[in-house]
């Protein structure tokens, strides 16, 4: 090793190279990081003993009902504002909303949708964060689609968009609603 002091290094350049090329390969095969891996697909979503948001002492233990749209959301998120108001546009055409403040200040969260709208049938405060635990949530924005059953049906990483929510989510939303009929 003493004769080739240059070897070791340009060996961990040529396997980085090499880590980097596979990881690109991968997602020019389709592999898109917004399709996180999630256990509850096809599951029932836990039940969730939270507080209301707008009332610490109204307790919430129940099983949300569907179809709809459970959105993980925070005010220190700035993809969550970006996505705020398409979320406000889809409850105004009548999509059911829960919303689940993660890891927040509920007087922040609360002056929030105040001031920028509340499109959520139900809020509820996960302020430790363990229901996001529950849920599996990597972090805000998040969105799970669940159907009629409280079956969860699809989540979503990232910012809801109008392309995103006609691409992905709302097919699946029509059929929960259809079935649910």
């Amino acid at each position: 090793m003493k004769r080739y002091p240059y070897l070791l290094p340009l060996a961990l350049f040529a396997a980085l190279a090499i880590a980097l090329l596979v990881q690109l390969e991968r997602n020019a095969q389709g592999d898109d990081p917004t399709q996180l891996e999630s256990a509850l697909v096809g599951k029932p979503i836990p039940t969730l003993r939270l507080s209301v948001l707008d009332d610490a002492s109204i307790g919430f233990t129940a099983q949300l009902a569907g179809p709809a749209l459970v959105n993980v959301w925070a005010t220190w998120c700035p993809t969550c504002r970006a996505e705020h108001r398409f979320l406000n546009q889809l409850a105004g055409e009548g999509v059911r909303i829960y919303g689940l403040n993660y890891k927040d200040d509920r007087q922040k969260a609360r002056a929030w949708l105040n001031a920028l709208g509340n499109p959520y049938a139900l809020s509820l405060f996960d302020g430790d964060g363990m229901a996001g635990m529950e849920l599996g949530v990597y972090g805000a924005p998040e969105t799970f689609l669940i159907d009629a059953k409280g079956i969860v049906r699809y989540r979503y990483a990232g910012a809801l968009t109008p392309d995103v929510w006609e691409q992905k989510l709302k097919p699946l939303w029509l059929q929960a609603v259809g079935e649910a009929r």
